[in-house]
């Protein structure tokens, strides 16, 4: 969005995080690379993640780093 947020997304029936800005000083980045389409709903997203294997990853929780 620009240097200080973020667009995320859950998709909310895979991880219940609804789609919202968040500051880049909140959240870490992975690895992984998944281009999808600007303005994609969250079923869009799930096939998205559902075709690159992700999608099980997705649905685990996480256990945020301390540091």
């Amino acid at each position: 969005m620009d240097k200080s947020f973020v667009l995320i997304t859950g998709p909310k029936k895979v991880t219940g995080v609804r789609r919202r800005r968040v500051n880049v000083g909140h959240v870490e980045p992975l690895q992984d690379n998944i281009e999808i389409k600007r303005g994609a709903s969250d079923d869009e997203v799930m096939e998205v993640l559902k075709a690159a294997g992700k999608l099980e990853d997705m649905a685990k929780p996480v256990v945020p780093a301390l540091g």
